[in-house]
């Protein structure tokens, strides 16, 4: 049955206008004017209200295997919250374990996905490096629609990528015309600090923002930038959190490199005093890294997600319930690192973006969606209201209120890191692939309805791009 959206502004990343948008199945048939409806559609009224692209949350985690445990929300009752809160399109990760085979790896999140009830894609950590590990990447940016790789510089002895797979990492992505995505901590002097903090009697939450300080994620994030630009690859930073990784995001971008910077919505409002509080459990549940900042690199964050030096805004989402967290009590070390949010994250950006005037609609549409769909090239079957588009619609209704609360949200968690922060501005209606999934505070969704979507990797053209490459022509010197 086709649907016709009638009365509302549609926004995308380029502008404004007002605009019916019809729906024929899962594809945006027509956008424009007053435009007719066909025989026995559905008709959705969104005078008042704004259509846009569905949200693409760049950075989730459901049913991670992490730290001991597993996180509470898998890909039903993600994508069930995701799709609540006006997100449509998830990008997860395949994280094998160092030794494992990355197809493997793929194949075992793969299978955890078919239960989704909107659309996702993954990207594959590389965690070590053999010949072998470059093979399988070239299978799974050919054959599985991969273009992005995760490389994690923190969480020594588990899963961090020191510069040797770094490096061999990059250099291969540079051929496949892949992207580098990397979280940017210093993973050997995380764990002196969190040794030298823990052994001086700081045992609780408090003891984790600072065992992991800003200069630890600056640092990294420069040095992944240096990488990048010496072997011509494009590389993607996760989570920013602080001044000392935006700066070296900028410093890159000013000489000329192709890096994107990534936000979370959580960093942009919540500040480092939760960490203090006298309530163990409360202080543990805002465990993630990086951990959250003062409020002099929250406004740093504002600034450059509004000057275009940070593109996307992210959750990694990662639930760990109560209990979860208990068992780092004594030790913040323990503590499973990660928080949720892809409920959230739309609303609390509008809320405190869009209504405080940072952002522009369009701006925020480019932030929650349409910049994550052109850099890892879902644009535009993705992130665009147009001909021809999938139909991840949502309908926004900018006056609409909500207090988020643990009690009242879809997501698979005993807390919220925004208890009772009160947003402004929500998902009236959220079409996934052409079905109406949320409306008048009801989800409506299909268990297995997502589907996997591939991610065709770019021309391998950097080396050709990028004349600052040390290393681009070898000189002979005849003797």
């Amino acid at each position: 049955m086709a649907i016709l959206i009638k009365g509302g502004t549609v926004v995308t990343a380029e502008g404004e206008r007002r605009a019916d948008v019809l729906i024929e199945g899962e594809r945006i048939a027509a956008v424009g004017p007053a435009l007719d409806t066909p025989a026995g559609a559905r008709v959705i009224d969104a005078g008042g209200a704004y259509v846009m692209p569905g949200g693409i949350d760049p950075h989730t985690h459901m049913e991670l295997p992490f730290m001991g445990t597993t996180t509470s929300e898998d890909f039903f009752t993600g994508t069930s919250a995701a799709v609540a809160g006006g997100t449509t399109t998830i990008i997860d990760f395949a994280i094998p374990n160092p030794g494992q085979s990355l197809l493997e790896a793929y194949r075992s999140w793969r299978g955890w996905a078919e239960k989704a009830v909107a659309d996702y894609t993954f990207h594959v950590a590389v965690t070590w490096w053999s010949e072998k590990v470059g093979e399988e990447m070239g299978v799974l940016c050919r054959d599985h629609g991969v273009n992005s790789f995760k490389h994690f510089m923190a969480y020594k002895g588990a899963i961090m990528a020191d510069d040797e797979v770094l490096v061999n990492s990059f250099r291969r992505a540079a051929e496949l015309g892949a992207l580098c995505t990397v979280h940017a901590e210093n993973g050997e002097l995380v764990v002196q600090l969190q040794r030298q903090i823990y052994e001086s009697g700081v045992t609780g939450p408090e003891g984790h923002p600072q065992s992991r300080p800003p200069m630890v994620e600056g640092e990294a994030a420069h040095r992944a930038t240096r990488l990048a630009e010496a072997l011509n690859v494009p590389v993607y930073i996760v989570h920013n959190s602080c001044i000392e990784a935006l700066d070296a995001i900028t410093r890159a971008r000013l000489a000329g490199q192709i890096v994107f910077g990534e936000v979370l919505a959580q960093h942009l409002v919540i500040d480092d005093s939760v960490y203090y509080q006298r309530d163990w459990n409360a202080a543990a549940h805002y465990v993630m890294s990086p951990p959250f900042r003062s409020k002099e690199h929250q406004a740093a964050l504002w600034r450059g997600l509004q000057a275009g030096m940070l593109h996307t805004t992210a959750t990694d989402h990662c639930c760990f319930c109560t209990e979860q967290k208990r068992m780092g009590f004594g030790d913040f070390r323990k503590i499973p690192n990660g928080t949720g949010g892809v409920e959230d994250r739309m609303a609390v950006l509008w809320t405190h973006g869009v209504r405080t005037g940072k952002l522009s609609p369009s701006e925020f549409v480019a932030a929650t969606s349409t910049n994550a769909a052109r850099i890892f090239n879902l644009y535009p079957h993705k992130g665009t209201i147009s001909a021809g588009a999938d139909a991840d619609v949502v309908i926004w209704d900018p006056d609409g209120t909500r207090i988020i609360s643990k009690d009242t949200h879809h997501q698979n968690i005993d807390f919220n890191i925004y208890e009772g922060m009160s947003c402004t501005g929500i998902p009236a209606v959220t079409l996934s692939r052409g079905r109406v999934v949320w409306q008048n505070g009801q989800l409506d969704v299909v268990r297995g309805a997502g589907r996997y979507v591939d991610r065709p990797c770019f021309a391998p053209f950097w080396a050709s791009q990028n004349t600052r490459n040390v290393s681009r022509k070898p000189v002979k010197v005849e003797r």
